[in-house]
C-alpha cells in the first residue's frame, strides 16, 4: 500500500519483491500495527515526506532472505521491525547510548520503506526476536504503541498516581504496565467518549473522564498520547507540586499560552523521541511479566485507509492492526 502523494488515499500497487543488501534480512510480513505516526506521515504533519513511500513500522514477519553478513538472525525467524530502522553509530548521541537521538537515523515506514506491504527489507541488528509462540496479531502495536508508551512511562520516575491523557494504543498498553507495577492511573478522554472510558474501566484504572473536567485527585505524573496541545496546560494544572508531564507524540498541535504558575513549583514538561533498542530488550520483558495483551482490530492489508480512516476518527479501541500472510501460511 503506497503513499503516492500527501494527504491522498494509499494505492494498491504490485511491485517486485525487495532484496536485502549487506546486514539486512528480507521479511515475509505477517502483520503490520497502524500507529498514530502513520497519520501524521500519510498526512503531510512531519516534514519531508518523500513518495513513493510505503508506511508501516510496527512489522512482524518471518526471515525469508538473509543479505550478506546478517549473521545475528537466522532464516524463518519471526521478529520485529520497530520505527527505529538505523542509527549512524558515531554521532554523539549514539556515542552516548541515546541513539533515538541519533543526527542521521533511518525511520521504518517514514525514512525507509515500511510494513505495509507483503515484504520489508530491514537492518538485521535493528530487528527484535520475537518467540515462536507470539500472536502477530496482538504482537504488533507493542512494537510501537509498546515502545514509546514505555518510554513515556519510564520518564515518570516513581510516580504512584499516573494520569494519562488520550486513551488509545498506547494508553491502553501502559495502563497495563502500570497496574502491573502498582501504580494507580486515571484514564483522561475527549468530551464524552463514554466507550473509551468504558475500555480504561474495564483496564482496572482508578477514575476515567473527560480531559477538560478537573482531576478528582492530584497527579505525580500525566502521560499525553493525543496529538493535541491544548491537553499540556490541562495536565501541567492536574499535576501536583514536583509533577511531570510527559508528551508521548512525535507530533502535536500548536501549545496554547498558559500562565507561568501551572509549571511553577517544579513541575516539568518533556517529550519523548523516537526509541532505542534497549527500549524493546526492556519493555517486551515487563510485558511478559505483566501479561500485556494488545485489544486489536485487524484489517487485510488492502484496506489500509479504513484502518487509517478508522484511527483518524476514533473509531477503534485498541489498536488496527494490518494482516499482509496469515500466521505461517
Amino acid at each position: 500500500m503506497v503513499l503516492e502523494a500527501v494527504g491522498k488515499p494509499l494505492v494498491l500497487r504490485h511491485q517486485a519483491d525487495p532484496e536485502p543488501g549487506p546486514g539486512e534480512v528480507r521479511l515475509r510480513v505477517e502483520t503490520c500495527g497502524v500507529c498514530r505516526t502513520d497519520l501524521h506521515v500519510v498526512d503531510g504533519e512531519l516534514p519531508a515526506v518523500a513518495p513513493p513511500m510505503i508506511p508501516g513500522h510496527e512489522v512482524v514477519g518471518r526471515v525469508d532472505v538473509l543479505g550478506k553478513g546478517a549473521h545475528r538472525i537466522g532464516l524463518g525467524q519471526r521478529v520485529g521491525v520497530p520505527w527505529l530502522g538505523s542509527t549512524c553509530g558515531v554521532c554523539e548521541y549514539c556515542l552516548a547510548g541515546r541513539e533515538n537521538l541519533c543526527d542521521a537515523p533511518g525511520f521504518t515506514g517514514y525514512t525507509r520503506p515500511g510494513g505495509y506491504a507483503s515484504h520489508l527489507v530491514a537492518r538485521a541488528d535493528y530487528c527484535i526476536p520475537l518467540g515462536e509462540d507470539a500472536d502477530p496479531i496482538a504482537t504488533a502495536p507493542l512494537l510501537c504503541a509498546g515502545l514509546i508508551g514505555w518510554r513515556a512511562l519510564s520518564r515518570t520516575g516513581r510516580a504512584r498516581t499516573i494520569g494519562i491523557y488520550g486513551f488509545g494504543a498506547a494508553a491502553h498498553l501502559m495502563t497495563q504496565v502500570a497496574r502491573h507495577q502498582g501504580r494507580r492511573v486515571l484514564a483522561f478522554t475527549r468530551t464524552d467518549d463514554l466507550a473509551a472510558q468504558a475500555f480504561a474501566r474495564s483496564l482496572g484504572v482508578v477514575w476515567a473522564g473527560n480531559a477538560d473536567a478537573p482531576a478528582p485527585e492530584p497527579l505525580d505524573a500525566a502521560l499525553i498520547f493525543a496529538p493535541a496541545g491544548e491537553l499540556v496546560p490541562l495536565a501541567l494544572k492536574a499535576v501536583r507540586k514536583g509533577g511531570r508531564v510527559v508528551c508521548g507524540g512525535i507530533h502535536m498541535s500548536d501549545i496554547p499560552a498558559f500562565p507561568y504558575r501551572l509549571l511553577w513549583e517544579e513541575r516539568e514538561l518533556v517529550s519523548v523521541a523516537n526509541l532505542t533498542r534497549a527500549d524493546a530488550h526492556a519493555f517486551f520483558a515487563e510485558a511478559a511479566s505483566a501479561g500485556v495483551h494488545a485489544a486489536t482490530q485487524p484489517y487485510p492489508l488492502e484496506a489500509a485507509n479504513d484502518a487509517l480512516d478508522d484511527l483518524r476518527h476514533g473509531r477503534l479501541s485498541g489498536a488496527a492492526v494490518l494482516v499482509a500472510h496469515s500466521g505461517d501460511g
